[in-house]
C-alpha cells in the first residue's frame, strides 16, 4: 500500500513509511484512551463501546478509500483518537467473572485480539487490489480499480456493523451502579414515620453517598513496587512483541537479497492466517488449564522463553528461502520428483514457517493472556480496576508507538549496509529476542502473590447491612 502511494524515494524506505502509519494510531490513542476509560466509569461501559465501534467503522472506511499517504496519515489518526474500547472491554470483563472464570475470561479477551489481528492482517493481504488478483470477479468493478484497497476494509467492516447492532440492541450495561441512597430514604421512612425525605440530615446523605461510591486511592498509593514491576517488564515485553510484529510483514515481502523471503500479499495473509490455529485452541482450552495448575506469572515466564528461540530461529527462513537457487547455475538447489507439485526447499520452508508461527503464536498467547489477568489481580479493589486496566493499556500502547518505528528504522539501517550478523538483515529478530530476556529477568522479581486476585473480596455490603 505505500508502495503505492510513491512517497518513499526508495523500496528500502517503504519500511520506514509503513511504520510511520503503524505508529500513528496508537500515538492518538494514548492522548484519548484514559478519557474513553473515565468517561465509561461515569455514563456506562455501554455507550462508550458504541461510540468506538461507529469511529471505528467510519475511520476504517476513510481509510479504504485512501489514495494518498497523508489521506490514510488522517484516517488512522481519527481511528487512535477514537479507539477507546481495548481498555473498557477489559474492565467489562472484570466486572462480569469471579474466581471461577476469570482466566477463562481473560482468554476471550486475548482470543478476540489474536483472532481479529490474524485474520485482519489475512484479510489485507488476501483481499488487497483484488481487480488485479483476481481479474475475472473483480476486474469489471471500478471502484476497486479505483480504491485497490476498500475492498479488505469493507469486510473488516462488516463485523464491526455486526458488534455494533449487537451492542446497540443486545449488550446490557455491565456497570452496577447502586441506588443506595434511594433505599435509605425508603426504609428511613418507612422505619421512622415522623421523618421525612426532606428531615434527613445532611450527614445521613453524606454517609450514604460515601458507602456506594468507595473513595479511591490516590495514583501513588496504587504504584506500589510490585505495579511497577509488572508494568516495566510489561512494557518490555510489548517493545519485543511490536517490533516483531511489524518486521515480519516487512521482513516476508522484502527481496531475498535484501534478507526477506520474497512473498506477494496473498502469502503473507496465508502465512498469518495458519498462526491463528493454535491461538483459538490454547486461549479456548489450554490457557485456563495451564493457569490454574501454574499461576499467570509462571505462564508469563515460559511464554517469553518460547518467543526468545522463536525470534532468533525466524533468520532461518531467509537463509533457506535464498538458498533455493544456484546462484550459478540458476536451477533449483533440491530439485523435486516429478509426482511432487512443489519443490522440496518450498516445502521445507513452508514446513518451517508454520512451526514458527505457531511456537510465536503460542508465546503470544502466554504473555499477553498472562498479562492481563496479572493486570487485573494487582488491583486492591474493585474500585480501582479502572486505574489499572487504563495503565497497562497506556503501558502497551506506548510499546505500539515505539515498537514499529524502531523495527522499521533498525530495518531499514540493517538492509542499507553489508554488516555481518548479528548487524545484518537480522539484526531486528536479534533485538526482539533481546528484549524479551530483559522482561523475562525482570519478571523474576515478581512475587508469587500477584498470582491472586487481590480485589477479591472487594464487596459491597448488602442494603440491610447499611440501615
Amino acid at each position: 500500500m505505500v508502495a503505492d502511494f510513491n512517497v518513499a524515494k526508495s523500496p528500502k524506505d517503504i519500511a520506514s513509511y509503513a511504520s510511520i502509519l503503524v505508529a500513528v494510531f496508537p500515538i492518538c490513542q494514548i492522548m484519548t484512551i484514559m478519557y474513553w476509560s473515565r468517561l465509561s466509569d461515569c455514563i456506562g461501559r455501554r455507550p462508550v463501546l458504541i461510540i468506538g465501534l461507529f469511529g471505528y467503522l467510519v475511520s476504517s472506511l476513510m481509510f479504504g478509500i485512501s489514495r494518498s499517504f497523508y489521506w490514510a496519515l488522517f484516517a488512522r489518526c481519527i481511528n487512535g483518537l477514537l479507539a477507546g474500547n481495548v481498555a473498557v472491554i477489559k474492565s467489562v470483563f472484570a466486572e462480569i467473572s469471579d474466581d471461577t472464570n476469570r482466566p477463562r475470561m481473560m482468554s476471550l479477551l486475548s482470543l478476540m485480539w489474536n483472532v481479529g489481528s490474524v485474520s485482519g492482517a489475512a484479510i489485507g493481504g488476501i483481499f488487497a487490489d483484488p481487480a488485479s488478483q483476481y481479474p475475472r470477479i473483480f476486474g469489471h468493478i471500478e471502484i476497486f480499480g479505483v480504491f485497490p484497497y476498500l475492498l479488505p476494509c469493507l469486510v473488516g467492516s462488516s463485523v464491526t456493523v455486526f458488534g455494533l447492532v449487537m451492542s446497540i440492541f443486545k449488550m446490557e450495561e455491565a456497570l452496577e451502579r447502586k441506588p443506595a441512597s434511594r433505599t435509605m430514604e425508603s426504609r428511613t421512612s418507612h422505619t421512622f414515620p415522623a421523618l421525612s425525605t426532606s428531615t434527613l440530615s445532611t450527614n445521613s446523605t453524606d454517609m450514604v453517598v460515601e458507602h456506594a461510591q468507595p473513595v479511591q486511592r490516590s495514583m501513588r498509593e496504587l504504584l506500589t513496587p510490585t505495579v511497577v514491576r509488572v508494568m516495566a517488564t510489561n512494557v518490555v515485553m510489548g517493545l519485543g512483541v511490536a517490533m516483531s510484529d511489524q518486521a515480519y510483514p516487512v521482513f516476508a515481502a522484502s527481496d531475498l537479497s535484501d534478507g526477506g523471503l520474497g512473498f506477494a500479499a496473498r502469502g503473507i495473509g496465508v502465512s498469518l492466517a495458519i498462526s491463528g490455529v493454535a491461538g483459538m485452541y490454547l486461549q479456548l482450552s489450554a490457557y485456563p488449564k495451564l493457569e490454574r495448575k501454574y499461576g499467570a506469572l509462571d505462564c508469563y515466564q515460559h511464554g517469553q522463553m518460547i518467543l526468545i528461540p522463536v525470534y532468533l530461529a525466524i533468520p532461518l527462513l531467509s537463509l533457506l528461502a535464498s538458498s533455493k537457487v544456484s546462484i550459478d547455475t540458476n536451477t533449483p538447489v533440491l530439485p523435486s520428483p516429478s509426482w511432487m507439485p512443489f519443490a522440496l526447499h518450498t516445502c521445507a520452508l513452508w514446513l518451517l514457517l508454520v512451526i514458527l508461527l505457531l511456537a510465536r503464536t503460542t508465546g503470544t498467547v502466554l504473555v499477553f493472556t498472562s498479562i492481563n489477568l496479572l493486570t487485573v489481580n494487582l488491583a486492591p479493589s474493585k474500585s480501582e480496576l479502572g486505574f489499572m486496566n487504563g495503565t497497562q493499556q497506556i503501558a502497551l500502547i506506548s510499546t505500539r508507538i515505539i515498537g514499529p518505528i524502531i523495527a522499521g528504522a533498525i530495518w531499514t539501517w540493517s538492509i542499507k549496509h553489508s554488516f555481518p550478523y548479528p548487524f545484518n538483515s537480522h539484526m531486528v529478530w536479534v533485538v526482539c529476542a533481546a528484549f524479551i530476556a530483559v522482561s523475562l529477568y525482570m519478571s523474576h522479581k515478581i512475587p508469587e502473590s500477584v498470582n491472586t486476585f487481590a480485589a477479591g473480596n472487594d464487596k459491597y455490603e448488602s442494603d440491610d447491612d447499611d440501615v
